[in-house]
């Protein structure tokens, strides 16, 4: 190799280096500053071996969600994401998945988000306020209440639990979003933290738009700087949150919509001051009426003046879609919340008793999103090439996901109840197909050709299919110790009898949800 091509190489590895350094000083930098501007804006992970893009290695961490990312941070409260993987064959719409934790008497503060978000009220009770049709409206929220914000609906969300912190979980869709795989929160008011939508615009287009003087634009866009989640009850400074929640639903509604003239001209230092004390208030009245406009005239509303928007629904109280001894499972689709239609998201939960377990199925129609709420369990996973994809145990708090296709199987642990939540990437019935039990597709398609194909006299075929009196949820002998249970057992402590009709073949199809 002569000097001339010696030199070329050395500056091509010269500028590869360069240019990865600069790839990983952008990424560090971009992760410093995530919480302070309310987004996520990581980038995709490239999706790892073993995944349904690439060889069938087997990953449990691939399906298991467990980064959960910050969004932002308060003294009231936070927001944190769970991202899952890049879109893909399998995968379908592309979801996260959000908690939000905020302390007693504390506020969401008004915002719309480039994103659709479904939320459920894990724990506690809280007050949703949304534009809907160009009204206020407002729903009191409990436990168990789901209810679909659409993208680019202004609201907010208030706890209103007595000495309870509210605890919110919900999916992103970013279907909609502006990048695709992040989603963008824009923030009707706000300071210096967070940064108001109006404050990218002039001061003199403000002052035109909202008819006040200039001084009054930048009191109102730079008073606000303790974030996103904020008190409402803040002993310090007067608080521009805890008057507006203070008001009546009417007047809060009207003070949302109408533009009012706050300049008083009157010298009297007493006046004064109480114009001042009410100035935050009034202000924020004629930021919300620029936004959103006049109420129409000829708008429909209830019996109680209000706007004729979607209610919540509540999940506790949805009757099971399929029961027995062994536990429940509750699915909510478009047919009974008609919200999810414009959504395309589907809703479930699941309650499995210690020791049982969901019948080894899979989702024709959908990618799932699973949240443990209580108790233990282990899931499952299998590849389209009949291997293990996945075999872990899992807790509350975690997060999995289950590709479109893919077979896989819950099962609760022996110490107590086993209970999830979660998502479907389709709002239409997902009529699941279940691999063993009652109601499984092998015992619907027990023949002479099924038999044929396992090997098997088709006598043979149709005791094994038969043995399994239960559908769906089963009992199971299974139940893999968790949690010391091993040293329990060893201690003598007995656990409920094995089952005469689970037969071997169902230890190595199981997935348990915690």
């Amino acid at each position: 190799m002569g000097i001339s091509s010696k030199l070329s190489v050395v500056v091509l590895l010269l500028v590869m280096c360069h240019g990865l350094l600069g790839s990983m000083s952008f990424a560090e930098g971009e992760a410093e500053d995530l919480p302070r501007r309310g987004r996520e804006e990581e980038e995709e992970e490239e999706q790892p071996a073993g995944s349904p893009a690439g060889s069938y290695g087997g990953s449990d961490g691939w399906f298991l969600l467990r980064d959960a990312k910050p969004v932002y941070k308060t003294d009231a409260g936070e927001m944190r994401v769970v991202k899952s993987l890049g879109h893909g064959r399998h995968l379908g719409r592309h979801l996260r998945i959000g908690f939000i934790a905020m302390e007693p008497k504390t506020l969401l503060i008004p915002q719309y988000l480039d994103s659709s978000l479904i939320i459920f009220i894990r724990r506690g009770e809280a007050k949703l306020g949304f534009i809907y049709g160009g009204d206020l409206v407002e729903r009191r929220l409990k436990n168990g209440d789901v209810h679909k914000i659409a993208a680019g609906s202004a609201f907010y969300l208030v706890n209103t639990g007595e000495g309870q912190r509210l605890h919110v979980i919900c999916s992103i869709d970013t279907s909609e979003s502006l990048g695709m795989s992040a989603f963008q929160s824009f923030f009707i008011a706000g300071g210096t933290y967070p940064t108001s939508i109006l404050s990218g615009f002039s001061n003199q287009i403000l002052e035109n738009a909202f008819n006040v003087s200039s001084g009054e634009v930048s009191d109102i866009l730079k008073r606000q700087q303790q974030g996103p989640i904020v008190y409402v009850t803040d002993p310090h400074p007067p608080s521009l949150w805890s008057k507006f929640l203070e008001l009546k639903e009417h007047d809060r509604l009207q003070h949302l919509k109408r533009m009012v003239d706050s300049q008083q001209a009157d010298n009297d230092e007493e006046e004064e001051e109480e114009e001042e004390q009410r100035r935050p208030t009034w202000s924020w009245r004629k930021l919300l009426s620029s936004v959103f406009g006049d109420i129409p005239a000829n708008k429909k509303r209830d019996e109680k003046g209000r706007s004729k928007s979607p209610d919540s629904y509540n999940l506790y109280d949805k009757k099971a879609d399929y029961s027995n001894d062994y536990g429940y499972s509750k699915v909510l689709d478009e047919s009974e919340y008609d919200p999810l239609k414009s959504s395309g998201i589907g809703i479930y939960l699941v309650n499995l008793t210690a020791g049982s377990m969901m019948a080894p199925h899979l989702n024709p129609r959908a990618t799932e999103y699973g949240i443990v709420l209580r108790g233990a369990g282990t899931i499952q996973i299998v590849f389209p090439n009949g291997t293990t994809a996945m075999n872990a145990e899992v807790k509350e708090g975690d997060v999995f996901w289950v590709p479109r296709y893919f077979p896989f199987c819950q099962i609760a642990s022996r110490t107590g109840p086993f209970e999830f939540f979660g998502f479907t990437t389709s709002a239409k019935k997902n009529r699941p197909q279940f691999l063993a039990g009652a109601s499984s597709v092998l015992r619907t398609m027990r023949g002479p050709e099924i038999a044929a194909a396992f090997g098997v006299t088709e006598e043979r075929y149709r005791r094994f299919v038969d043995a399994q009196r239960e559908a769906v949820i089963l009992p199971s002998a299974a139940a893999p110790p968790y949690k010391g249970e091993e040293e329990e057992e060893e201690e003598g402590k007995s656990f409920p009898p094995k089952p005469k009709l689970i037969k071997s073949f169902a230890n190595d199809l199981i997935i348990g949800f915690d």
